[in-house]
């Protein structure tokens, strides 16, 4: 354990540097990025809500503000999940199934596209453009769901991420 971590931002490198699994490697870039990203959208959206209603007295506006930073961590939590299981097994050594790296990878991966086709789904009619070519019979069928529904592919893919997380490390 002499090569440990502090905390969250030291996990990061921290599993990037343990790994073997290149694909793993190519999830820690991009999903440590999708996650940065998210953080500043949240950070601005707040900056702008709280210029908007800095006048507002207090109430539900204060619950709306906690409300947009619990949704930015809705999503960029399960984005570093597997980068964190993943130190977390290097660091103390755990023994997990050999595949371990490469499948919280694909989920992680899975969980960002799915947070796309949530967002494809609760894109407002007003503003939905036709789409060509192979995907433009999906897009269709996602823009004709509920908004509401919206939600569940996120929520799926954030639940993937934990399942095969406890499957490959009761397996091994």
């Amino acid at each position: 354990m002499e090569d440990s971590y502090g905390g969250l931002f030291g996990a990061i490198p921290y599993a990037f540097r343990q790994s073997r699994s290149v694909l793993f490697k190519l999830y820690v870039v991009i999903g440590t990025l999708a996650a940065a990203l998210i953080g500043l959208i949240v950070l601005f959206g707040l900056i702008v809500l709280m210029g908007e209603t800095a006048e507002v007295p207090g109430g539900s506006l204060t619950l709306s503000r906690s409300l947009y930073v619990l949704l930015g961590l809705a999503f960029a939590g399960p984005l570093l999940a597997p980068t964190l299981f993943v130190a977390r097994r290097h660091r103390t050594a755990r023994t997990v199934a050999d595949r371990y790296d490469p499948a919280l990878a694909l989920t992680g991966f899975g969980f960002l596209v799915s947070v796309y086709v949530g967002l494809i789904i609760t894109v407002p009619p007003e503003q939905q453009e036709p789409v060509g070519g192979i995907f433009g019979p999906i897009v269709d069928v996602l823009y004709g769901l509920a908004q509401p529904i919206g939600l569940l592919p996120p929520v799926v893919g954030a639940i993937a991420i934990f399942v095969v997380h406890y499957l490959l490390t009761k397996r091994a």
